[in-house]
């Protein structure tokens, strides 16, 4: 698989204009999207991770074998930022996903040890008014003891039916990951 960093995006103006296909990855700050997106394309550190929240801070476009876009989006949440930085990031994102006619699927990111927190479900309704594809994958399920994570995915499962688990250390879940993109966006 051939995956690169192709821009970063704080206007819409930047956005790619060459009609790809995109995969979104939303969730809140230090959830794991850089990682889950790395695992997912087979280079780590391709996709910058930081253990400090809020380090993406515009909307960067990774090019996928030359037929589709990986998209990571600024998180919500814990970022220490000025809120006139984090109104900014809202408007790009709200720009991106309400008006992105190549946008196929979006992946709303919740952390295994968290689940489901407010603005989550609050992104989750969002996407379902305006009609968006999404599909919920949980991260970090390795910092989790087997009974944590049967009941912390049990939990997750009362608000959407089939999350998908996820491991950036041990790589469990890559294949669904992969397999649910191809169903929305077949070679």
């Amino acid at each position: 698989m051939e995956a690169e960093f192709v821009l970063s995006a704080n206007a819409p103006e930047q956005f790619p204009a060459d009609g790809l296909a995109e995969v979104a990855f939303l969730g809140r700050s230090n959830v794991g999207k850089s990682s889950l997106i790395n695992a997912l394309l087979g280079q780590k550190g391709l996709a910058f991770t930081s253990s400090t929240p809020g380090r993406t801070q515009t909307i960067n476009f990774y090019r996928v074998d030359n037929r589709l876009y990986f998209v990571d989006l600024p998180g919500y949440g814990y970022a220490k930022v000025p809120r006139g930085m984090t109104n900014e990031w809202k408007q790009l994102i709200d720009e991106y996903l309400t008006r992105r006619d190549s946008l196929q699927m979006s992946f709303l990111i919740l952390d295994a040890r968290r689940g489901w927190m407010e603005k989550d479900l609050e992104l989750k309704s969002w996407l379902e008014y305006q009609g968006r594809n999404y599909l919920v994958v949980v991260t970090k399920m390795d910092k989790l003891n087997q009974a944590q994570q049967q009941r912390g995915m049990a939990a997750i499962r009362k608000i959407v039916a089939d999350p998908l688990p996820f491991s950036a250390v041990t790589g469990r879940g890559v294949r669904e990951i992969w397999q649910a993109i191809s169903k929305t966006h077949p070679q």
